[in-house]
């Protein structure tokens, strides 16, 4: 950015939840920013609430800004579900604002987050603009499998490649975004984030600690009654516990992993087996729609496999 020769096109990569996208709208709003109103800047990233940049961008009117994401299913409840695609209509929709220039300054930013989730026509169509840009227009793309994307698309970017955080950053994160969880609680997230804060923050408020003391239990010294497996079956199924359900779920494979890297020999060959039988059982149950009380019970006894090592 200093140089002035920023390329047109960037590639924001890197594992889901280490903070791509929240870097990506920070690095829109100061080329805006140093684009239209420079005077207005100290040397850093901060965009003062002040500038005409920093209020346009939060009434989310800025002409020269465009994001696209996946939109909700039900335009009249943004909360609900979202679509599972960025469609080609939504890339076709910048073709008017691609038209015309800028209209604050020589530059506009055009934010897709994530590109991943671009359906294959409409990567074909932003193709076009990225092999022939439209002039001062700066494409940041954010994506978590890059080696998936066209690799026409990936030829055309400069990459800015995101590591995990460590466990310190992502405690530091975690703390800050939910002050009011306890310690204990922190750790478990931490755990469980495993260098992405953006992934631990789906578990905040659903007493995952809890949730990884079971597993813990299950792992070290199976359930040779049912009882551990019969209760987590009861809690988990209920339908108010859905999102500890879903917890359980996401969080059950990268658990037996974290174990499996501790082993080997045989014991690593078993925690392997059960590492894939949790992956597939979790996908299938809410894909399926699997009663949940029997996957949690299934889901339990796949754990238990750990401690017969």
């Amino acid at each position: 950015m200093a140089s002035g020769a920023l390329h047109h096109a960037w590639l924001i990569a890197g594992p889901e939840g280490v903070g791509k996208g929240a870097f990506a709208r920070i690095a829109a709003a100061r080329m805006l920013a140093e684009a239209s109103e420079p005077d207005r800047l100290v040397p850093g990233w901060d965009v003062p609430e002040t500038t005409r940049t920093a209020s346009l961008l939060a009434a989310g009117s800025h002409p020269d800004f465009k994001i696209l994401a996946r939109l909700p299913k039900d335009a009249d409840k943004p909360d609900e579900a979202l679509a599972r695609s960025i469609t080609i209509a939504q890339v076709r929709s910048l073709q008017p604002l691609f038209a015309t220039k800028p209209s604050l300054s020589p530059r506009r930013v055009v934010l897709i987050d994530a590109i991943d989730d671009l359906e294959r026509a409409g990567a074909n169509a932003l193709l076009k603009n990225l092999e022939e840009p439209p002039a001062g227009t700066i494409f940041l793309l954010v994506s978590h499998a890059p080696g998936r994307l066209l690799p026409t698309i990936r030829s055309r970017c400069r990459l800015l490649r995101f590591e995990p955080l460590s466990d310190a950053e992502t405690t530091t994160v975690l703390r800050r975004q939910i002050p009011e969880a306890s310690e204990i609680e922190i750790a478990a997230l931490g755990e469980a984030a495993e260098g992405s804060p953006g992934r631990a923050m789906r578990f905040a408020g659903l007493d995952l600690s809890a949730l990884e003391a079971d597993m813990a239990q299950l792992a070290e010294h199976g359930d040779p009654d049912n009882a551990l497996r019969t209760r987590l079956g009861r809690q988990l199924g209920a339908k108010a516990a859905q999102p500890r359900y879903e917890a359980f779920l996401e969080r059950t494979p990268s658990f037996i992993a974290g174990r499996a890297k501790r082993l080997e020999g045989e014991a690593l060959r078993s925690a392997l087996d059960a590492y894939a039988a949790a992956r597939e059982l979790a996908g299938a149950a809410l894909g399926l729609s699997l009663d949940a009380t029997a996957t949690v019970f299934e889901m339990s006894g796949i754990l238990a496999r750990l401690a017969r090592r």
